[in-house]
Protein backbone atom coordinates (compact mmCIF):
# COMPACT_ATOMS: atom_id res chain seq x y z
CA UNK A 1 0.00 0.00 0.00
CA UNK A 2 2.62 2.59 1.02
CA UNK A 3 4.92 1.85 -2.33
CA UNK A 4 1.40 2.33 -3.85
CA UNK A 5 0.64 5.70 -2.19
CA UNK A 6 4.51 7.14 -3.04
CA UNK A 7 3.80 6.81 -6.95
CA UNK A 8 1.03 8.57 -6.80
CA UNK A 9 2.83 11.50 -4.89
CA UNK A 10 6.03 11.28 -6.99
CA UNK A 11 4.69 13.14 -10.20
CA UNK A 12 3.23 15.63 -8.08
CA UNK A 13 6.57 16.42 -6.45
CA UNK A 14 8.23 16.88 -9.76
CA UNK A 15 5.75 18.79 -10.95
CA UNK A 16 5.52 21.00 -8.15
CA UNK A 17 9.62 21.15 -7.99
CA UNK A 18 9.40 22.18 -11.50
CA UNK A 19 7.08 25.28 -11.32
CA UNK A 20 9.40 26.49 -8.06
CA UNK A 21 12.27 26.00 -10.58
CA UNK A 22 10.90 27.89 -13.46
CA UNK A 23 9.51 30.71 -10.95
CA UNK A 24 11.10 34.05 -11.54
CA UNK A 25 14.11 34.83 -9.30
CA UNK A 26 14.78 31.05 -8.99
CA UNK A 27 18.82 30.45 -9.35
CA UNK A 28 20.15 26.86 -10.41
CA UNK A 29 21.57 25.09 -7.32
CA UNK A 30 19.78 27.02 -4.80
CA UNK A 31 16.35 25.64 -2.87
CA UNK A 32 13.64 25.46 -4.76
CA UNK A 33 11.60 28.61 -4.01
CA UNK A 34 13.72 30.64 -2.70
CA UNK A 35 15.11 33.82 -3.40
CA UNK A 36 18.58 35.19 -3.08
CA UNK A 37 18.39 38.90 -3.81
CA UNK A 38 21.98 39.07 -5.93
CA UNK A 39 19.82 39.73 -9.30
CA UNK A 40 23.25 40.87 -10.66
CA UNK A 41 23.90 37.46 -13.22
CA UNK A 42 27.05 36.32 -14.84
CA UNK A 43 28.26 39.85 -15.61
CA UNK A 44 31.96 38.83 -16.10
CA UNK A 45 30.48 36.60 -18.79
CA UNK A 46 28.26 38.70 -20.45
CA UNK A 47 30.95 41.13 -20.62
CA UNK A 48 33.66 38.69 -22.76
CA UNK A 49 30.51 38.06 -24.80
CA UNK A 50 30.33 41.11 -25.96
CA UNK A 51 33.53 42.16 -26.47
CA UNK A 52 33.96 38.65 -28.39
CA UNK A 53 31.49 39.83 -30.96
CA UNK A 54 32.38 43.36 -31.12
CA UNK A 55 35.37 41.76 -32.00
CA UNK A 56 34.23 39.30 -34.58
CA UNK A 57 32.22 42.45 -35.97
CA UNK A 58 35.16 44.66 -36.50
CA UNK A 59 36.93 41.63 -37.91
CA UNK A 60 34.59 40.75 -40.29
CA UNK A 61 34.30 44.61 -41.30
CA UNK A 62 38.01 44.96 -42.07
CA UNK A 63 37.78 41.85 -44.03
CA UNK A 64 34.67 41.89 -45.94
CA UNK A 65 34.33 46.09 -45.92
CA UNK A 66 35.11 46.85 -49.45
CA UNK A 67 33.03 44.58 -51.21
CA UNK A 68 29.88 45.00 -48.70
CA UNK A 69 30.35 49.05 -49.89
CA UNK A 70 30.57 47.64 -53.49
CA UNK A 71 27.30 45.49 -53.42
CA UNK A 72 25.66 48.79 -51.82
CA UNK A 73 26.52 51.05 -54.29
CA UNK A 74 25.39 48.57 -56.87
CA UNK A 75 21.91 47.69 -55.52
CA UNK A 76 22.06 51.68 -54.53
CA UNK A 77 22.35 52.93 -58.55
CA UNK A 78 20.06 49.86 -59.61
CA UNK A 79 16.99 51.29 -57.50
CA UNK A 80 18.09 55.20 -58.34
CA UNK A 81 18.34 54.05 -62.20
CA UNK A 82 14.79 52.54 -61.77
CA UNK A 83 12.97 56.09 -61.19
Amino acid sequence: MSENRSRRRAPLRASRLLRRALRPGSRPGSRPGSRTGDDRGDVPGWVLVTLMTAGLVVALWAVAGPRLQQVFTQSMDAVVGQL
